[in-house]
């Protein structure tokens, strides 16, 4: 019987048996009176200020990086040659095409009364892209191949004219000829920039196999389309630079098979061979392109090349 009144532990829990017990939420009188105020700004509240992804495009990586490159391979090498020849060419181009008169600088020089300053900052504007391009070449650099792809490009800015001058006296008079020398000078603009930033695609790559970072199966296949690609991107830019400065040629073509009289008068008009056809061809130039994004043209291209492998 003593056994029996005594008293023990009583189990309790039958009943809870089914139900969820939560713990009430702190006090924030309480809270308020411990905690201690932070005045810090919490890091994902700094919005992070980044490179245009368009940029970036061009070098394939951020352009602002402080990466070493390992000493560079055969592919690097041979891109790094090529890569100063043709801004040796595009130099000699921009000289003989692109004369002072019509630049902006050259308009603040005669205000001055100082037609030196014009001339200098010419001269100073493709020396910065001939040196900064090789020193971007050779040390890749992505930094100076950019102040050289700015320095090339802001040379050639001229207002608009009625009468085509070029840099050297001695160029041929002959319409024909002086607009191949302009398509010339596309084409290795272009190929200066596509070669140029491919030492710093190849360089990023080589550079992560060798140290263990990514690895790929097939490097030869990589370097194969990117040849291909160098001798694909020149011929477009071509057809691109053609159909904009012989538009006043296209035209009377296309109007000739209606009409031979309506198109002598078109390929002898003023408005075609001045500023408005070369708006013109740029305008049929941006209707060829925007046709070829509404088809999705490069993703068909790509499919029929894989259905080929």
């Amino acid at each position: 019987m003593a056994d029996d009144g005594a008293k023990g532990p009583v189990d309790t829990s039958h009943l809870y048996e089914g139900k969820v017990v939560r713990s009430s939420a702190p006090s924030r009188v309480k809270a308020a009176g411990t905690m201690k105020r932070d005045t810090g700004i919490p890091d994902d509240a700094v919005p992070e200020v980044e490179i245009p992804g368009w940029i970036e495009t061009i070098f394939g990586g951020p352009v602002l990086t402080t990466r070493k490159f390992l000493p560079p391979d055969r592919m690097v090498v041979s891109l790094q040659v090529w890569s100063s020849a043709s801004l040796l060419v595009l130099t000699f181009l921009t000289f003989m095409l692109t004369p002072v008169s019509g630049t902006a600088w050259f308009t603040v020089s005669n205000v001055l009364g100082i037609g030196a300053i014009g001339l200098a900052f010419h001269w100073i504007l493709m020396l910065i892209g001939l040196i900064g391009g090789f020193f971007g070449i050779s040390q890749r650099d992505q930094r100076a191949l950019l102040a050289s792809y700015v320095a090339m490009i802001l040379v050639t800015i001229r207002f608009a004219g009625s009468k085509v001058e070029y840099g050297l006296s001695f160029l041929p008079e002959d319409e024909t000829i002086q607009k191949l020398l302009l398509i010339i000078y596309a084409i290795f603009l272009v190929m200066y920039v596509e070669i140029s930033s491919g030492i710093i695609r190849f360089s990023m790559l080589d550079t992560s196999i060798r140290t263990g970072e990514v690895y790929v199966m097939n490097v030869n296949g990589i370097t194969r389309r990117y040849t291909r690609a160098l001798s694909v991107t020149p011929a477009i830019a071509g057809f691109v630079a053609m159909l904009t400065l012989f538009i006043n040629l296209i035209i009377p073509a296309f109007v000739g098979i209606l009409d031979p009289v309506a198109a002598n008068r078109l390929k002898e008009s003023v408005e075609l061979t001045s500023v408005y056809g070369v708006a013109l061809g740029t305008i049929l130039v941006f209707i060829i392109i925007a046709t070829m994004f509404a088809i999705n043209l490069p993703l068909r291209i790509q499919q029929y090349a894989e259905r080929q492998s």
